[in-house]
């Protein structure tokens, strides 16, 4: 059997990965091409495969129709937004995730941001490259508010991190855990008293039609001038014309953004910000959580298949 492995990243520090696949008696493709595959190039190669490893890559309706032999899908990662379900379970195509392979890898990242946002940490290290020695006066993160915005693995452990800093956690899920909220101290809210009691705000939900555009104008109006927004999610939740408009008239103090809708964003107006910090959607890119990842995929796809 032929799998098509797309992620840039899968065995790229541990071939464990691989070798779990040829064990299984596996053909395997790789992604040639140095980055995300369109729906032409990922068509093509999944022609004559039987299942597929898969990172960001438009698995659409269009793409399936032109992958006859498909029968599983191995999502690395655990998004699935860009993955056509119904057509996949029109065809009894299995859909697996890697869950929790890469939660504290984008926990550390979340919080990275926000702390390199709230402290400005890019603009000095810039400011210092160029001989500037004086002081920048930045926001403190000790002791603020954490608006939580979903509760799930990556959300406990940014808690995690922010009980370090002594910081109040705020959040909201359509899920609610009551247990675990009130053992770790962590306080219920609606979004609407989120936006305007939070200091960090971030976000932790698929994207999904509920949560396309979560925030836009309207929710950004109500949160402090002071907060700062961090998605580590996907792109889309948060209104981007909106959050571009925030930033650039300075009704927000700042944002830290490692997932746009268009990646990379073709609106050059994002680059010319010094109140963001920029991510190419690379909270999971870390050594541990790729090989955890790339093995937790492997197995799936050997699973589904044999």
């Amino acid at each position: 059997m032929r799998i098509l492995v797309t992620p840039r990243s899968f065995g790229k520090t541990d071939p464990t990965a691989f070798k779990l696949l040829e064990d299984a008696g596996f053909e395997v493709i790789k992604n040639e091409t140095g980055g995300i595959l369109d729906e032409q190039q990922l068509s093509q190669l999944l022609h004559n495969c039987d299942g597929v490893i898969l990172g960001v890559d438009p698995l659409n309706a269009h793409v399936l129709q032109n992958a006859p032999l498909l029968k599983a899908v191995a999502k690395y990662g655990v998004g699935i937004d860009n993955i056509d379900l119904d057509a996949c379970a029109a065809r009894d195509i299995t859909v697996t995730r890697t869950v929790g392979a890469n939660a504290d890898a984008v926990a550390d990242y979340a919080f990275a941001l926000m702390l390199a946002v709230a402290r400005k940490v890019v603009q000095i290290d810039a400011k210092c490259r160029a001989s500037y020695w004086g002081k920048t006066t930045t926001l403190d993160v000790y002791g603020k508010t954490l608006g939580l915005v979903g509760l799930g693995a990556i959300a406990r452990g940014v808690a995690a991190r922010a009980k370090g800093f002594g910081m109040k956690a705020i959040a909201y899920d359509v899920h609610w855990d009551d247990a675990y909220a009130k053992a770790e101290g962590i306080t219920k809210v609606n979004l609407n008293d989120m936006y305007t009691q939070a200091d960090f705000i971030s976000l932790h939900v698929p994207l999904t039609p509920e949560t396309h555009g979560l925030i836009g104008a309207a929710e950004i109006e109500m949160m402090k001038p002071t907060v700062v927004i961090i998605n580590t999610a996907r792109g889309g939740i948060i209104d981007e014309n909106a959050l571009l408009s925030a930033l650039q008239n300075g009704r927000i103090y700042g944002a830290g953004i490692d997932a746009f809708e268009q990646e990379p964003p073709e609106n050059p107006a994002w680059f010319a910000l010094d109140n963001i910090v920029i991510g190419s959607h690379c909270g999971a890119s870390t050594m541990g959580a790729t090989e955890q990842m790339g093995q937790m995929a492997a197995r799936n796809i050997i699973e589904s298949l044999i």
